[in-house]
């Protein structure tokens, strides 16, 4: 099982450092494993991409978003050359089953929804509810499908909560598939009933990512947690940091974004960081119920699972720009009529008439606002490391790994243990194959298959000392590169000159190295070719192909998402 979480920094869940209330995420640490370099790609699309397939994105055709840039690492929807892990466990006798985000196939609009060749049950899923566009209202999602039809919170007729909230839906479906497939992982059906089949169950939260909307219950529950402002949330989460075995004293303290002094409207500013942490926490809530089904059915100890992070902290400002509006005394807009399917990240309206706010000084939360929470909040979410998403700094692609399987943790007495070996969204589908005895194929539906990039994240938990040698990880994202090998970090952004870092002694990137050791940046920017030519990079322009529906310019860009 996979549990993937949205627009979230390195240090916001309490297992890794975090004030917010993750209990049951903190309980899976407890008896689990955390691992503290494990790496994404910094960007929604091309993490979905690498999780999936066990490449790298631009070999599964998603280098950048859902624009099709003509190149075939950057043709904005998974390719016939690789596989899913849903796929590839499913022919090894696997029920599959995803709910959440997919992203990772156009759904921008009708023309993209009617292509339905890469949605989840054409990848390998059994049964899916979700959204495939990347993000949207989280009272009426855009995109929204039920296996393969077109659905919207106003027309499900087999999903009507007294009150809905796209976390506590894509959770409850991950329940309902887990209880429709049987005690123990098995199927209830006569079929299967002598052999229950195995599942595999890919969860894909889009809390936090903005729109900041959360229940008005959990909102309240942060009532003034954040009027300090950003430094004393970010001191407290190095010194958690450090007390857990995660933050080297070594590290200086990458800088802060934002001062908290200059905030003109506090009040705004606190209230977006209670809503995030309030997104967060309706999460763990679902979290909880998943977990809490898993040990219902008698499955949980003899479950993989694993809970990880698509991206860091969000430093995006959609909704922040301008003055806001107040609330008017009631809905000046037609409502939309049920079967209307929303396509848009921000949709003009609610379902029921009430124009979207956005602007500066608008509170977030509400059905009828569409804020995000801002660059001084995300370093905050990303402590203690430089940058954010997009950024191929640790800030961008640093991500919380857990890993929970008591049938195996328990007896090898590793239960708790922190795993420092980097690591790298390619090894999930290693680590599935190894796990499920399954085989990865050299040809799939009449297609050739790239090999496999990743390796199985099990030998670091059962027999460290045995462990393969350290290997070299790489990344690019809009032009953002780099490259990590045991302790050194090369890395750059967009048109700018390459820093090395020794991440042993400084993952803050605080120190750059490269004027000391010409010939060791020579040598690693080389080895960053030969495998960005591999794989299908091509150099960064910020030129979108007309017709693609991506803005040309590179902070619309930014603030388009994902």
């Amino acid at each position: 099982m996979v549990l993937l979480s949205d627009d979230v920094g390195f240090s916001d869940i309490g297992c890794y450092g975090g004030e917010i209330d993750t209990p049951h995420l903190d309980g899976l640490a407890r008896n689990g494993l955390r691992f503290t370099h494990f790496y994404n790609t910094a960007r929604c699309c091309p993490t979905r991409a690498s999780l999936l397939t066990g490449l790298h994105p631009h070999q599964a055709g998603v280098g950048h978003m859902m624009e099709d840039r003509r190149h075939p690492g950057y043709r904005g929807r998974l390719n016939a050359q690789c596989v899913t892990i849903a796929e590839v466990l499913r022919d090894a006798g696997y029920r599959t089953y995803a709910t959440g985000k997919w992203h990772v196939t156009p759904g921008h609009n009708a023309a993209a929804l009617a292509d339905t060749s890469n949605w989840p049950l054409q990848r390998g899923c059994d049964r899916y509810y979700g959204t495939i566009h990347g993000a949207g209202s989280y009272f009426d999602p855009s995109s929204l499908v039920r296996d393969n039809q077109p659905s919207t919170v106003a027309n499900d007729r087999e999903y009507q909560p007294a009150s809905y909230y796209y976390t506590d839906a894509i959770a409850d479906h991950a329940v309902r598939f887990l209880r429709e497939h049987g005690p123990a992982g098995g199927s209830r059906t006569a079929q299967d009933a002598a052999a229950p089949a195995p599942f595999f169950l890919y969860v894909a939260f889009t809390a936090a990512h903005w729109p900041l909307h959360a229940k008005p219950a959990d909102i309240a529950k942060y009532r003034g947690r954040y009027d300090a402002g950003y430094e004393p949330v970010r001191a407290a989460r190095r010194e958690r940091l450090r007390q857990l075995g995660i933050l080297d004293p070594r590290w200086s303290p990458a800088p802060p974004a934002e001062s908290w002094d200059n905030v003109r409207d506090k009040a705004f500013e606190s209230r977006c960081m209670e809503v995030y942490a309030a997104q967060l926490d309706a999460m763990d809530q679902g979290i909880g119920r998943i977990v809490a089904e898993l040990r219902a059915a008698g499955a949980l100890d003899n479950t993989l699972l694993f809970y990880l992070q698509d991206n860091g902290g969000c430093a995006e400002t959609n909704g922040r720009t301008g003055e806001g509006k107040p609330r008017a005394d009631r809905p000046s807009l037609p409502p939309v009529p049920p079967e209307t399917i929303q396509f848009t990240n921000r949709p003009p309206q609610t379902r029921d008439g009430w124009p979207m706010r956005v602007g500066y000084g608008v509170l977030p939360g509400a059905a009828d606002t569409y804020i995000a929470y801002g660059r001084g909040w995300a370093n905050v979410s990303n402590t203690p490391f430089r940058e954010y998403k997009h950024w191929v700094h640790e800030g961008g692609i640093s991500s919380p790994l857990l890993a929970h399987w008591p049938a195996l943790l328990g007896p090898a007495g590793v239960a708790g243990r922190l795993v420092h070996e980097p690591s790298h969204l390619i090894d999930l589908m290693g680590t599935a194959l190894d796990v499920a005895g399954a085989t990865y194929p050299k040809r799939h539906a009449g297609e050739d298959i790239i090999p496999l990039e990743g390796r199985s994240l099990r030998p670091w938990v059962l027999d460290p000392a045995a462990a393969p040698a350290p290997r070299p990880l790489f990344w690019e994202h809009e032009g953002n590169k780099a490259m990590r090998l045991g302790p050194w970090k090369l890395v750059a952004t967009h048109g700018a000159a390459w820093e090395l870092y020794d991440i042993d002694r400084d993952r803050t990137e605080s120190r750059n190295l490269a004027a000391a050791h010409p010939e060791r940046v020579r040598a690693m920017a080389a080895q960053w070719q030969v495998w960005a030519d591999r794989v299908g990079v091509m150099p960064w322009t910020y030129d979108i192909p007309e017709g693609s529906g991506t803005s040309p310019t590179a902070k619309k860009k930014r603030e388009k998402g994902g």
